[in-house]
């Protein structure tokens, strides 16, 4: 008999020679039934909690791996879930950190992601509906959401499981998770009118998705409350090149009513819109000020000087993962949704 595993394995848990893990060994070795094994590794609801840690223990140890085409022919599901993300540029973006997040919520589950690209130039329901006619995935957790998108309409009608990252007209009727851009909108341009600034311009994101709209609406009608003019960046969103961004904060600033204060959705616009004044000879917290949002903390260590508010979104991409995992298995339940609202209190800025 060897030894299979890690070095820290139970004694008793043994391979014999040659012998390939499966869920007749992981059965042999707990000593339940075939069945009760595999309803545990699926996380069924009505096996306990320690016995489905158990189960996944020995699993792990003896290096058990699910054979992808066998469940698909037992259960109908591939325990995949794709991340839809579009590969359109946005510097020092969060698609990275989310991709983390997600993975983190599924580790110990069933399921693993895989990554589904669409380009700038593609119909975005194209991978939609190749992954929805092919059942390549049991859901989809997708983001740049519009109002009225085609792609959470096509879903519902064929009531096939997924979770937005943000939130449409359809809402109320699907998982989410959301930022309140609306209240990010409406707190940045507060705190640079309470810093005496006048003319607030936002760079916005592109106009088309939700958040973007959210966002407008929020800074707009703060600035009509303080009495301060709003405007929004032309000729680039958030989304754009370095270089699309540095000549329009370039041309914005050599206009005689150019702005005393920018609002930046994203590190990498607000980093590029910085450096562009900066190089015009323009001082931060003296010529201009400059609010915006991070999901790592980095902003106030590039200039201390910054107004910033958090975005988290390690819990995004956590609550994302479990939405979606609680739509695949009871869809009939009402969808999990979640909206984070910044804390009005919780600007950084070092002294």
């Amino acid at each position: 008999m060897t030894k299979s595993g890690t070095e820290n394995a139970p004694k008793d848990i043994v391979l014999a020679p040659g012998e390939r893990p499966t869920l007749k060994t992981i059965a042999r070795l707990s000593g339940l039934a075939v069945p009760t094994v595999s309803r545990a590794l699926a996380d069924a609801p009505d096996i306990r909690k320690d016995t489905k840690e158990r189960i996944r223990n020995i699993a792990q140890q003896i290096g058990y791996r699910p054979n992808r085409a066998g469940v698909r022919l037992r259960t109908g599901r591939t325990n995949v879930i794709s991340l839809v993300m579009s590969t359109e540029h946005d510097a020092m973006n969060n698609t990275a950190r989310l991709i983390s997040a997600v993975t983190s919520a599924l580790r110990g589950t069933p399921y693993h992601v895989i990554i589904t690209p669409y380009f700038p130039d593609e119909d975005p329901m194209t991978p939609i509906r190749y992954i929805v006619e092919t059942g390549s995935a049991d859901g989809l957790i997708i983001n740049q959401t519009e109002p009225d998108d085609a792609r959470v309409r096509y879903m519902m009608e064929q009531k096939f499981p997924f979770v937005t990252h943000g939130r449409t007209v359809l809402s109320p009727e699907h998982a989410y998770f959301d930022y309140d851009n609306t209240a990010f909108g409406a707190l940045a341009v507060e705190a640079l009118a309470d810093r005496g600034r006048q003319h607030v311009a936002l760079l916005a994101p592109p106009k088309t998705q939700t958040y973007a709209k959210n966002m407008i609406e929020g800074a707009r009608k703060m600035a009509a409350d303080k009495g301060v003019r709003f405007s929004i960046v032309e000729g680039a969103t958030s989304h754009s090149t370095i270089a699309d961004v540095e000549r329009a904060i370039t041309a914005l600033f050599n206009r005689s009513d150019r702005p005393d204060a920018l609002i930046a959705p994203s590190i990498g616009g607000c980093v590029t819109m910085v450096s562009a004044l900066e190089q015009l000879g323009l001082v931060l917290e003296q010529d201009f000020d400059i609010a915006a949002k991070e999901a790592v903390s980095f902003l106030r260590r590039f200039r201390p000087g910054i107004l910033v508010l958090e975005e988290n979104v390690d819990i995004a991409g956590d609550f994302l993962a479990r939405a979606l995992m609680h739509r695949i298995s009871h869809p009939d339940k009402p969808p999990m949704q979640k909206l984070v609202h910044p804390d009005a209190n919780a600007w950084k800025i070092d002294r």
